[in-house]
């Protein structure tokens, strides 16, 4: 029996709906209660055996009465500790309610939406992320530098199942640091499906990196352009 496209869709998107919800429940856990968020941050770059305190808060809201393979339960273990392990402001600056409206992965020009819309089938990419933090981070004082940015995100795509658990807490640590949102449901899919899909994800993930640094160069050059218009229009109005 052949999958139509549109069923295809169909499974996408509420496989995207599902992990959004499971997300957005730790975000929500870690906002209003400060020792789950202890819990899970205890977990951050460390096996499912030596998690004993997050199983509580995981476990329940795992897919399919937590009957998934073990390193699948391991993606939503290790996104869990991520989000708990954010800058306290994250959960204060913003309620969940006041998010922006996401963009589809279609558009990948956009800077990543912490919150996801539950109609759309694919999110922003840590590869969007890295390029944000490079090209416009909101805290630009800080922000990445474009050899750093370039360098994290290669090593990143380089790396087996268990290569990427061990990198990706740091990589994604570094982006919350700069402010730089990262869209959760998105990397707990990417997490899952590493161990059969690396090579999709890792393109993916660059194209969009680059996408996005040429866009904000290009941008950046329009705007070079249009300031020395306006300063030559100025001089020879003042002539």
């Amino acid at each position: 029996m052949t999958t139509t496209p549109s069923v295809t869709a169909d499974v996408s998107i509420a496989r995207r709906q599902r992990l959004a919800a499971y997300t957005d429940e730790i975000e929500r856990i870690c906002r209003d209660d400060p020792g789950a968020r202890t819990a899970l941050r205890s977990g951050l770059r460390r096996g499912l055996n030596e998690v004993p305190h997050m199983h509580r808060f995981v476990v329940p809201r795992l897919p399919y009465g937590g009957r998934v393979p073990e390193s699948e339960q391991r993606a939503y273990y290790a996104v869990a500790a991520m989000i708990a392990a954010q800058p306290r402001s994250a959960y204060t600056a913003r309620e969940p309610s006041e998010a922006p409206e996401p963009t589809p992965e279609a558009d990948t020009t956009s800077p990543p939406p912490a919150q996801r819309t539950p109609a759309a089938r694919h999110g922003s990419s840590l590869g969007l992320a890295f390029a944000v933090a490079e090209t416009e981070s909101p805290n630009r004082e800080r922000g990445m530098r474009e050899s750093a940015a370039e360098s994290r995100l290669n090593l990143l795509t380089r790396q087996s199942v268990n290569g990427l658990h061990r990198h990706v807490p740091a990589a994604v640590g570094y982006l919350r640091n700069l402010d730089v949102p990262v869209d959760w449901a998105q990397l707990l899919a990417d997490l899952i499906d590493w161990p059969v899909h690396s090579s999709r994800i890792s393109r993916r993930w660059l194209q969009d990196f680059y996408r996005q640094r040429t866009k904000a160069q290009q941008e950046q050059a329009d705007r070079a352009d249009q300031d020395g218009t306006e300063s030559t229009n100025t001089e020879t109005s003042t002539d």
